[in-house]
């Protein structure tokens, strides 16, 4: 799967996803200090599920209307990064390319998915 990992997403995650076999483009590597509006950009532009922790992207693509092909946000404290990874994990083989079109928060017990109107 092809994916945009935003600069507040831990390294070690983006490591565990391309040790799966994913395609990960990440901000912190590539273009660090660009602003949630140009990252939506860029994940629409290249046709790629957002992976954040940052809860400013649901006001952008919820209540803003901003087009993105899909959004994964994780809500799991930084201090359990192996959970972070397995949970993430766990909703790719759940939910596989249907994330995309999606608005996914991931936390320690539950996943909640709601569908964009405005996927791009």
């Amino acid at each position: 799967m092809r994916w945009l990992g935003d600069e507040c997403v831990s390294a070690s995650l983006v490591m565990a996803l391309r040790a799966d076999g994913h395609d990960v483009l990440y901000i912190a590597e590539m273009a660090a200090g660009l602003s949630d509006a140009e990252v939506i950009g860029l994940a629409l532009h290249e046709r790629r599920l957002l992976l954040t922790e940052d809860k400013d992207f649901g006001d952008l693509v919820v209540r803003q209307g901003r087009s993105v092909p899909g959004v994964v946000l994780i809500r799991i404290d930084s201090a359990k990064p192996s959970l972070k990874a397995t949970r993430l994990a766990a909703a790719i083989a759940h939910f596989g390319e249907g994330l995309f079109g999606r608005y996914l928060v991931i936390e320690e017990g539950r996943l909640r998915a709601r569908l964009l109107s405005n996927a791009g």
